[in-house]
């Protein structure tokens, strides 16, 4: 299929690309890398008057380290990331969710920021944004301001950005001696979207753990905490927090399995990434 007529902008600017959002409202849609956005054209689930290209706004594609946390542009790309020192070293979760998103050729296009803003339920990112308990920095009309990923994810496919919002750069706690990170998914094939995964943080608190954090992903409309396991398993208590899952999650069923299958597929990956966590505090 071909996506509905529309027209381009190239913003040269954040204030030029906040412009047009204003201007055009709810019939502009931004282009980043565009590898959810191009899918949802071609099929006509979207059909936008103007797409704002948003790639040449000058300092969105960068990585640093600031106060404890690891700032990421939105316009970094995924092989951009993979490739980058300090998501490695600071952001490790991060690291081991990336090469299990999509295909190289989409890594080497799709941004962090484009899959956060789009929100797909089933996507690794907003799962791992969640579990380290990030943040998200939105630039509009009013100024900048700074929205929890407790806060972030609204519904499916729906965030706290508004009609006029751009997505400018995600911030993660800088990882310590102390963290302790896991992640596992299920997919068909590697490169789908995962039937379930699981993004989890932590840290070491002697010979257990504390301020878990459970993110599952595929299982719901939002990337989903799983707060009674998550305080099961910061008790030591693996079996029980299997089980405090059927309080947390209540996954439909979809083309891909049953609610029942996905429930049993989540306690297997909980162990798995129990036992993640387990190896690094030993």
């Amino acid at each position: 299929m071909k996506p509905a007529p529309f027209a381009y902008a190239k913003a040269r600017s954040l204030d030029e690309a906040i412009a047009l959002l204003g201007e055009h409202s709810d019939s502009a849609r931004l282009l980043a890398g565009g590898q959810s956005l191009l899918a949802t054209l071609n099929m006509r689930l979207s059909a936008p008057r103007l797409l704002i290209d948003i790639t040449g706004i000058a300092g969105l594609d960068r990585i640093a380290r600031k106060g404890g946390k690891i700032e990421i542009g939105a316009l970094v790309r995924h092989a951009q990331a993979e490739r980058d020192k300090e998501i490695a070293a600071h952001a490790p979760l991060i690291a081991l969710a990336l090469p299990h998103i999509a295909h190289p050729a989409i890594r080497n296009r799709g941004t962090l920021g484009g899959s956060i803003a789009f929100a797909d339920p089933a996507a690794e990112l907003p799962a791992c944004l969640l579990a380290l308990n990030g943040e998200v920095e939105i630039t509009g009309v009013k100024g900048r301001r700074t929205v929890k990923a407790d806060d972030f994810f609204k519904g499916l496919f729906e965030t706290a950005l508004g009609s006029q919002d751009i997505l400018t750069a995600i911030r993660l706690p800088a990882a310590t001696k102390d963290t302790r990170f896991g992640f596992a998914e299920f997919a068909r094939r590697h490169g789908d979207y995962a039937m379930v995964g699981l993004a989890a943080s932590g840290r070491a608190d002697g010979k257990g753990l504390a301020d878990v954090r459970l993110a599952f992903f595929g299982i719901g409309a939002t990337p989903l905490r799983a707060k009674k396991a998550e305080a099961a398993l910061a008790g030591g208590k693996l079996d029980a927090a299997i089980k405090a899952l059927s309080g947390d999650l209540a996954p439909p069923d979809d083309l891909q399995a049953t609610g029942a299958v996905k429930m049993h597929l989540a306690g297997v990956l909980l162990k798995r990434v129990a036992g993640q966590l387990s190896e690094q505090r030993s």
